[in-house]
């Protein structure tokens, strides 16, 4: 099908707004910019009051009520614990017992404040990090410019997450991969209208030491890094859900998904990698119905 000039610029200006979307939230929540507002929060003394905006308290708030729903394991606030196994990996060596308590202690939800237009924190080290989270918020927002574009369907990817609605190119369902965590290839294949996937695995960001691989992903509540899970697929209505879960299962392993909310429509597939390198996968109740074909066994979870 060959479009008209004037439809093909159009798609172009509605991508560009969508784009522009992305790099909205990135100035806003990215620890990777100093000048970003939570950068600012970062940086600021005790007790200083930090003007966010709205997306940034609302990013803030989700995490804090998943903080209670993951039961701990997924944290924003444990950024100093990721710092240090950063460090840890760039000098080649564990980190020691006594550094990582002193970085558990340092940052912690009941050091924060949200009112009204601001936060504070209570100590000086108190600090967080939105990546497992504010991805899948920017995905959502692209989305939105998409959305009120009034296209008949649209995908907005990240890094391998990914929120769709509508019809595919095909004039049908999207179609979405499920990769292996063990080899670099899909295992499955899933479609769905109207919804987001975001995965988190231990096969894409890690840490080596001594010859030991790590994952990025650490565990607020034990300071070391995760290791329940080799990968972690998520089917969420939003983005910024499935993106939180994804890395909160991957702290917590297939126990974690008795921990899914039954009153929202998420779904999650983890699939565990034994010593001698062979792969199990349990899910939540309703995730077959989003796979078109799958190599595993698939256990439900109990």
């Amino acid at each position: 099908v060959v479009l008209p000039t004037t439809e093909v610029d159009r798609g172009r200006e509605i991508l560009g707004a969508a784009e522009a979307e992305l790099r909205r939230v990135e100035a806003l929540m990215s620890t990777w910019i100093e000048e970003t507002e939570i950068s600012r929060f970062n940086a600021a003394v005790a007790e200083e009051a930090v003007p966010l905006s709205a997306d940034s308290l609302e990013v803030l708030n989700a995490a804090r009520r998943l903080f209670d729903r993951t039961e701990g394991a997924f944290d924003v606030t444990c950024r100093p614990l990721i710092e240090l196994w950063r460090l840890a990996g760039e000098e080649g060596r564990l980190p020691r017992e006594g550094e990582l308590d002193e970085a558990r202690r340092a940052s912690a939800w009941s050091q924060i404040e949200l009112s009204g237009q601001m936060a504070r924190k209570s100590r000086e080290t108190t600090c967080v990090d939105l990546s497992g989270i504010a991805k899948g918020f920017a995905i959502d927002r692209a989305l939105w410019v998409l959305r009120r574009s009034e296209a008949t369907g649209g995908l907005v990817e990240v890094g391998g997450d990914l929120r769709v609605f509508g019809v595919g190119p095909e004039g049908d369902d999207w179609s979405v991969g499920i990769r292996s965590p063990i080899e670099d290839r899909a295992w499955g294949e899933m479609s769905l209208s109207d919804g987001a996937v975001c995965t988190s695995g231990d096969y894409a960001r890690f840490t080596e030491i001594d010859g030991r691989r790590f994952s990025e992903i650490v565990d607020p509540r034990t300071g070391r890094p995760a290791d329940r899970a080799s990968s972690v697929t998520v089917v969420a209505d939003d983005a910024m859900t499935a993106d939180a879960w994804a890395t909160a299962l991957s702290v917590l392993g297939p126990e974690g998904l008795s921990l899914l909310p039954k009153d929202e429509r998420i779904e999650a597939l983890v699939v565990s990698v034994d010593e001698s390198g062979l792969p199990s996968a349990r899910a939540s109740d309703g995730f077959a119905r989003f796979l078109v074909s799958f190599e595993l066994e698939l256990a439900e979870s109990q």
